[in-house]
């Protein structure tokens, strides 16, 4: 079966296109398809005046079109869409998700920060790994940060906060913001295992990348102060040129990694695995289920 996911965050919309087969024996393989990434940006207008701008709706309504003729070249028999941080903010957001159904027949749900933190869970990474450590993901976006805490084989705290990396680059965020973000993770970790990170968003993709590991490979938490500094020197213009970014990548690095430091830092967690998952793949695990529950 192909599964499709629409993740339309604060940065940039995605479409995920996956083939999902089953074996005998109830094994599940995801297999990627494509991945598009369009950069629409819809948080530099709503984080400043809570609103869509008529240019982004039209770059918007274009992209679902888009995405809507992708998916039926892929023969996808489902697709899942969701919004995030910035539509959530977004005080015409459900008249654009009106717009979207009538234009495109994509039917998007404005989901909250919450179930945004539960759906990257959704991709079990911490099940797989050493039962001798606590594990926390960390899906950083340009409106909101999602950190999802697993420790002896359950998950104990799932939570999003208003802090992304378009909110800190606009100046948005306050100390109050940062404490409570600080402060809940350092009473949530307190009494459990060593802490180990896993890291999803573009920005902390494009940092492996950078680090020319090997997939499965962690990062330490010196190793992202090392880039935070060194990116930080650098002009946007100069980060693009020298690292190869695209100017919608090159700006929010730098906050990204001020966002995963200090999370890392709170919860005395010295290394980070990023095994590029994102809210998408949660998506599509989450369709999945919901088909399977549903034809059982």
């Amino acid at each position: 079966m192909i599964l499709a996911a629409i993740d339309i965050g604060s940065n940039a919309a995605r479409l995920l296109v996956k083939e999902v087969t089953e074996t005998p024996g109830n094994t599940l393989h995801f297999n990627k398809l494509n991945l598009v990434r369009v950069p629409l940006r819809l948080g530099f207008d709503v984080f400043e005046k809570k609103i869509i701008s008529e240019e982004k709706i039209k770059m918007f309504l274009d992209t679902m079109l888009s995405f809507k003729y992708l998916a039926q070249a892929y023969r996808v028999e489902k697709i899942k869409a969701c919004a995030t941080s910035a539509m959530r903010d977004a005080v015409n957001g459900p008249g654009i998700i009106e717009k979207v159904w009538q234009h495109t027949g994509i039917k998007i749900e404005i989901i909250s920060g919450d179930m945004e933190a539960n759906l990257v869970f959704e991709n079990h990474v911490a099940e797989y790994m050493n039962t001798d450590h606590s594990y926390m993901y960390i899906d950083v976006g340009g409106g909101s940060t999602e950190i999802s805490f697993f420790s002896n084989g359950l998950l104990i705290f799932n939570k999003s906060f208003n802090i992304g990396t378009i909110r800190l680059l606009k100046g948005q965020l306050t100390e109050n913001d940062w404490d409570v973000l600080k402060n809940t993770i350092k009473a949530v970790t307190k009494g459990h295992k060593e802490v180990i990170a896993i890291g999803s968003g573009g920005n902390i993709n494009k940092v492996f990348s950078l680090s020319k590991k090997k997939d499965g490979k962690s990062l330490s938490l010196d190793l992202l102060k090392d880039y935070y500094k060194e990116l930080g020197a650098y002009s946007i213009e100069t980060r693009m040129e020298k690292y190869n970014l695209r100017r919608d990548r090159a700006d929010v690095i730098v906050p990204a990694l001020q966002i995963y430091i200090q999370v890392m830092r709170c919860a005395n967690a010295n290394e980070i695995f990023v095994p590029r998952i994102g809210l998408g793949d949660g998506l599509i695990q989450h369709l999945w289920a919901e088909l399977k529950n549903k034809s059982s």
